[in-house]
């Protein structure tokens, strides 16, 4: 018996979210005193090489969201957990809804807090972001997600040691209806759901030639440039480059956030940066308010001097 943490990664490689679901879930074993485990779907190789970085963190084919879905599903039927955690990034969440489904057992997403009794009592993020929901939960085998970046990755104090035991389980070929065959990359390097830094402009900036201040600022300290919703709808920037609730949701060590108003679906897509500094002409609008840091001003003005100021050093630490 044992918290069973289905870890997402990418063709071998452990995504940041695991960590965040391993991490979460060690609260959840304490709970119910008993070890987590770590479930790895993949080609005998891929899952080999994330032995390692589970351990860490307390615990050949490629995604296809009903397989992934049916493994699970197969992987509780054979182990009998006691409950079930994963990140609730889009991967995370597809996953355990086809693997609750299979299962008929109801699944809780975007979880904040786990409280275990007869009943689960579970603290949820709904409306994307704009409120949390107190919840019960009954099941025989509990399904949570954690929300995404609502823990931090925190490896334990003496990793085990772990040893990768393969679980052979029969697949329906309709499984293989949706999967990826191929990629195309769009970008390398740092991205806006990675980077240490991300430098976002609202409507403030004024005109897509106007992100070139950001631009520089982003290069000088080694982050990326972002924006709001405002700014995709007036065609300044691609959707990519949307941060918020219908963008991409960041964790940056700092953001920036230049003529940004900060309206609610704003804000659930950047609230979980560690430090944010507002730069905006109006003093009550919302992102200056929630901000740690503010300058009032024009950012025309205070965006190149910052720039200025950090001379030909860079990056955050």
């Amino acid at each position: 018996m044992s918290v069973l943490v289905v870890v997402e990664h990418d063709r071998g490689a452990p995504s940041d979210a695991s960590r965040e679901a391993l991490t979460f879930a060690r609260g959840v074993s304490e709970q119910l005193a008993t070890p987590v485990e770590a479930l790895t779907i993949g080609a005998g190789g891929d899952a080999a090489e994330l032995v390692g970085e589970c351990a860490r963190f307390g615990a050949g084919a490629d995604y296809a969201p009903e397989a992934w879905g049916d493994a699970v599903a197969a992987a509780v039927r054979a182990l009998a957990p006691r409950a079930v955690v994963a990140c609730g990034t889009d991967r995370g969440n597809e996953v355990l809804a086809q693997a609750a489904a299979a299962l008929g057992l109801p699944f809780v997403a975007n979880c904040l807090d786990v409280r275990v009794g007869d009943q689960w009592q579970v603290t949820r993020v709904q409306w994307g972001g704009s409120l949390n929901e107190d919840a019960a939960l009954s099941s025989t085998v509990p399904i949570v997600s954690v929300a995404h970046h609502a823990v931090e990755p925190a490896p334990v104090a003496a990793p085990a040691t772990l040893s990768a035991t393969g679980l052979d389980v029969h697949l329906d070929e309709t499984g293989a209806r949706t999967m990826i065959r191929d990629r195309v990359v769009l970008a390398e390097g740092v991205t806006l759901a990675t980077a240490p830094v991300v430098v976002g402009g609202g409507r403030g900036v004024g005109s897509a030639e106007g992100f070139a201040v950001l631009e520089e600022l982003a290069g000088r300290l080694g982050g990326v440039v972002g924006c709001s919703r405002a700014v995709t709808n007036n065609g300044w920037r691609p959707h990519a480059d949307q941060v918020g609730q219908t963008g991409t949701r960041i964790a940056p060590q700092l953001y920036v956030a230049c003529g940004i108003s900060g309206a609610i679906q704003h804000w659930v897509g950047a609230k979980a940066a560690k430090t944010i500094l507002a730069i905006n002409t109006d003093p009550e609008a919302n992102m200056v308010v929630k901000a740690d840091y503010a300058v009032i001003g024009d950012l025309h003005e205070v965006v190149p001097a910052i720039t200025a100021a950090l001379g030909g050093g860079g990056g955050v630490t």
